[in-house]
């Protein structure tokens, strides 16, 4: 037996959903743009900082992000403050002073695939063939994106590398954000994740300042990335998904690429190859299969869902890419 779904996660989108759906993928397409920029002036420790010290600063504006969470969670919001903010948004600027915006953007769309790669291996989530099928295919099309810069060697290659380990860095974050998010609500985890990470990356955002020098531009950046990378579009993602349902949310993420590719190439002359778009389709419909969950038809009514190789978590919106 396969139970309905709730009305409003299968009744059309509204104007208002759409536009929930168009800001959140528009805010965090265009962070890996706003980065390029903010590197043109700023080291990569500051532009680390900055966006975490503005998106800390947006957060705490609204109200709910103050409600009270129990002290004996303070070491996991720790935690996962330095899987979603501190290693990633320290990784990414490292990253793209070696390869282009665009190119961040394509590999960072393999996000939904280390979610669940990380569930499986260090969380112990069961994880049905179909979901391993996608991240087979998923993994293809990350080796068509990224295989000709590796194959140059040197820094281009290490700058696909770091963004695929921050990537990797979200996908640990997702596992450890869901339990403390279905029990306090996305924007107190969210602040609290911050507060930590700001804490955690000023001493290289500090260091940094030798090696920077004064753009108004690049600050305007830094604050776009914060503001609404970190603050705004977080909302809009965790309201569209009480309004339609996590999954079909999760479209924010095959929009973001998309995004990071035209604005990369309208702004900044980047040129995309030929493999690049077709492994970016790759990944997209590898995550597409691996956000999907496997269902049995074998198994009987009275079978635990995680005895069918079904694992359907409530997935609040995944962290957002730089």
């Amino acid at each position: 037996m396969t139970a309905s779904r709730p009305a409003h996660e299968t009744a059309p989108f509204t104007a208002l959903d759409w536009g929930f759906l168009g800001g959140a993928a528009a805010i965090w397409g265009s962070s890996f743009l706003f980065t390029a920029i903010a590197l043109d002036a700023f080291a990569p420790g500051v532009v680390t900082l900055a966006r975490i010290g503005f998106g800390a600063v947006t957060v705490a504006a609204f109200p709910a992000a103050r409600r009270r969470v129990d002290p004996a969670d303070r070491g996991r919001l720790v935690l996962l403050g330095l899987f979603w903010m501190a290693l990633p948004l320290t990784l990414f600027p490292i990253a793209q002073q070696w390869i282009d915006s665009s190119l961040a953007g394509m590999l960072n769309s393999a996000m939904p695939l280390m979610t669940v790669l990380v569930s499986r291996l260090v969380f112990g989530v069961a994880t049905g063939p179909r979901r391993l099928v996608g991240v087979a295919v998923g993994f293809v099309g990350i080796v068509l994106i990224g295989a000709p810069e590796a194959s140059t060697a040197g820094t281009r290659a290490l700058g696909v590398l770091l963004v695929v380990a921050a990537v990797t860095c979200y996908g640990v974050a997702v596992n450890l954000a869901v339990p403390l998010q279905q029990r306090y609500g996305s924007l107190p985890v969210l602040a609290r994740a911050l507060g930590a990470a700001t804490v955690m990356v000023a001493p290289f955002g500090l260091l940094g300042l030798g090696d920077s020098s004064y753009d108004t531009g690049a600050l305007l950046a830094c604050a776009a990335l914060g503001a609404g990378g970190t603050g705004i579009a977080f909302v809009f993602a965790a309201t569209l998904a009480g309004r339609v349902g996590p999954v079909r949310t999760s479209i924010i993420t095959y929009a973001m690429p998309v995004v990071a590719i035209v604005l990369g190439v309208v702004f900044r002359d980047e040129t995309i190859t030929a493999w690049a778009l077709i492994g970016t389709v790759v990944v997209l419909a590898g995550a597409w299969v691996a956000s999907r969950a496997d269902t049995v038809a074998s198994a009987g009514p009275g079978t635990p869902r995680r005895a069918r190789g079904v694992v359907r978590p409530r997935m609040d919106p995944a962290p957002d890419g730089p």
